[in-house]
């Protein structure tokens, strides 16, 4: 597996593969065209209306997994983290065709293993109810009363 390199890397164990899918380490010059189309279609626009510097977050992200079927990627999560002490979950987008198929589990159960020393893994998303259900069903909790969230997104 390429891309993991330095004593700093996460340690993957444990990944799933067959001759049809696979989870892998994200390869910029491989994956980029394919990753941009599962950006498409799941119509995240603050990402795909400016392709390079999609591009630029992927390469600078700490772990980029894709999951892949016959060599398209349908499924995607990315991290930002210091190792040490927090892991920031920035993306996890699944193809909808593709969604509550288990895709989008064992990508992020795939990030909590590879951090599984760092003290905090956070993350937003959007308020939806399905969306709650299954960080719940990954062992997030909901902040409401014992810590406070801030975010300030610019244009």
């Amino acid at each position: 597996m390429s891309g993991l390199q330095g004593d700093s890397s996460p340690k993957i164990s444990g990944l799933l593969y067959n001759c049809v899918m696979s989870i892998n380490l994200y390869e910029s010059e491989v994956d980029f065209d394919s990753v941009f189309e599962l950006y498409e279609a799941v119509n995240w626009l603050a990402y795909t209306l400016n392709p390079e510097k999609l591009k630029a977050a992927l390469d600078g992200s700490s772990l980029v997994l894709t999951y892949k079927i016959e060599d398209k990627v349908v499924g995607l999560a990315r991290c930002v983290t210091d190792g040490e002490t927090i892991c920031y979950l920035q993306d996890i987008l699944i193809n909808p065709a593709h969604q509550r198929s288990g895709i989008g589990t064992s990508l992020v159960n795939q990030i909590i293993a590879a951090y599984k020393d760092v003290r905090q893994v956070v993350l937003m998303t959007d308020s939806e109810e399905k969306q709650l259900k299954f960080y719940e069903k990954l062992g997030f909790r909901e902040i409401k009363n014992e810590l406070r969230g801030f975010v300030r997104i610019q244009s």
